[in-house]
């Protein structure tokens, strides 16, 4: 029985979720970097930003990563399996990203999509990683990896028609036997990581064509998949391999997946760790040329990743700009507190320029099958995209975390679990020495590469680029001969081009304060440096629109 002193109060000056958004239309940048694009693909996209702003898809996004993935290695009569078991919501997840194509769409793209394939592509995943980024990895292994089986014309026949379906289908059979697969991905090693030639999984020819694995891989991702590609030693070096969950006999491939990992983020998601005995397994591509044969692959996998970086960041920025505008401190809302609105538009101001840049790189990929000056910026641009952007996500969506209170560190909301995933990207296809190690082997092999980069900055800054072109060109020189200055290089050139995209898509003004900000004074260290000169409520109410 309640007390007859108890009195009840109304709760004010609590933020409601920021639910029922669409993803397309409430984000002027996103809109910015798509403009041109067919009427066509438009209509699709707003109906995807629709779809995945819906508070449904928070709700399978949340559940999907409270109930995380489980392993079965043996069935109910003792059974070797060695399945996992995912939640609902997780199914759910990945069904809707399946038939929107994010798994296969730059590879079968048609009519008005067409030439502007990884643009498009490139939007949906960024605006389905704002929700819920665990699943988006299968869908990221299953596009690059379809550029791999390019390199084995009899693989690529069998498995495409499955791999470019529509439909999810997550039946433990055999992949003939199903409406739609997908592809995994393990290269690392106990003993190697990040230096995947010093693998030691070997791979010994077998009499029916296939090579026979026997090894192990410290971290696979989407270990369910219908099947996996795999790095092992044959006697001509390092190889790549196909190696489905079943044979065409309909027997299980044998292999154990011995342990599902305990992350910190990206929970929703299952990596195991697997051993193979005598596991069969497919040559793909030549004997011995693994590396290149994934190239392509891995260059597809940092774009996905630097997508995924930035609508975390968009996300993470969304929440607390919804938060600061309807709550209250201190006699007046959040948002009209002058140090408040300076430390949002100061990370606005990356968030956007971290669209800009990864935007353009979409751009170069599509435009690159015919014109040598964009592929060379993608080959140099990659790496480069991928490690600022992966960088600027933690230490700003901790800030945002801040900036929306206490709530925001409780998980029932999404920004704890924005923070977590965010570590994800740059441990994802190379961490930030090995981007940088791979920008400095571009430029060795040739000029061309930096020269692209250092025009599309001249576009884009014009007369303003003259004494930033002398920089980036001597800091060239100093990377070369000093590689322990490679971080210095591949941090200026990410800010200098994402400098110049913004000069070319959005008011020159923003450019400006991101040059002033960013290149123009000294490193710091937080948000909140912008001068005063600088409007930077009007900034934040054109990057967050009210809703």
């Amino acid at each position: 029985m309640v007390s007859p002193d108890f009195e009840t109060h109304e709760v004010s000056n609590q933020v409601s979720p920021r639910s029922g958004v669409n993803l397309y239309s409430s984000d002027p940048v996103l809109a910015a970097m798509i403009e041109g694009l067919p009427q066509a693909v438009l209509e699709q996209l707003s109906s995807h930003g629709a779809q995945w702003g819906s508070a449904e898809m928070a709700d399978l996004a949340r559940l999907a990563n409270s109930i995380p993935p489980v392993l079965k290695s043996h069935d109910p009569t003792g059974r070797r399996i060695d399945t996992v078991e995912y939640h609902p919501a997780y199914h759910a997840l990945m069904r809707r990203s399946v038939s929107s194509g994010i798994h296969a769409s730059i590879w079968d793209a048609s009519g008005a999509e067409a030439s502007v394939r990884a643009v498009a592509r490139g939007a949906r995943l960024y605006m389905t990683a704002q929700v819920e980024l665990g699943h988006v990895g299968v869908m990221s292994l299953t596009s690059g990896g379809i550029a791999a089986l390019a390199h084995s014309p009899q693989l690529a026949q069998a498995w495409l028609p499955m791999l470019r379906s529509r439909r999810y289908d997550s039946r433990v059979l055999p992949a003939e036997q199903k409406s739609g697969a997908l592809l995994g991905f393990g290269t690392t090693e106990k003993q190697s990581g990040s230096d995947l030639r010093s693998g030691s999984t070997r791979a010994d020819p077998s009499s029916d064509g296939t090579y026979r694995l026997t090894g192990h891989k410290w971290f696979v991702t989407a270990p369910m998949s219908d099947a996996l590609l795999l790095l092992a030693q044959t006697l001509e070096g390092l190889s790549l391999f196909l190696v489905p969950r079943y044979m065409p006999d309909g027997k299980r491939n044998p292999f154990r997946l011995m342990r599902i990992k305990d992350k910190l983020g990206t929970r929703s998601t299952a990596t195991g760790e697997i051993e193979f005995a005598g596991t069969a397994g497919y040559l793909v591509g030549e004997a011995g040329r693994g590396v290149s044969t994934i190239a392509e692959t891995v260059t597809l996998l940092r774009l996905d990743q630097g997508l995924a970086a930035a609508g975390l960041l968009r996300a993470a920025l969304a929440e607390a700009v919804h938060v600061v505008r309807h709550r209250r401190a201190f006699g007046a809302p959040l948002i009209d507190q002058p140090l408040m609105t300076r430390v949002l538009a100061d990370m606005a101001l990356d968030v956007t320029a971290a669209a800009a840049l990864v935007f353009r790189l979409a751009e170069a990929i599509d435009r690159s099958h015919d014109n040598p000056a964009e592929a060379a910026f993608a080959r140099l641009m990659t790496p480069v995209v991928k490690y600022w952007i992966a960088k600027l996500a933690p230490p700003l969506i901790a800030e945002a975390i801040e900036c929306a209170g206490g709530n925001a560190y409780v998980e029932e909301g999404p920004m704890a679990r924005l923070y977590r995933d965010a570590l994800a990207p740059a441990l994802i296809d190379g961490p930030g020495n090995v981007l940088c190690l791979d920008v400095m082997r571009v430029m060795r092999r040739s000029s061309e590469p930096l020269e692209a980069a250092l025009r599309v900055i001249e576009d884009g800054l014009g007369q303003a680029a003259r004494s930033t072109l002398n920089v980036l060109r001597a800091a060239t020189a100093v990377a070369l001969a000093d590689e322990g200055s490679a971080r210095i290089l591949t941090e200026q050139l990410a800010m200098t081009v994402a400098a110049a995209t913004l000069r070319r898509r959005f008011p020159a003004v923003v450019a400006d304060a991101f040059l002033e900000s960013r290149l123009g004074k000294p490193w710091r260290s937080t948000y909140g440096m912008l001068d005063a000169r600088f409007d930077a409520r009007a900034f934040l109410d054109y990057v967050c629109p009210r809703g």
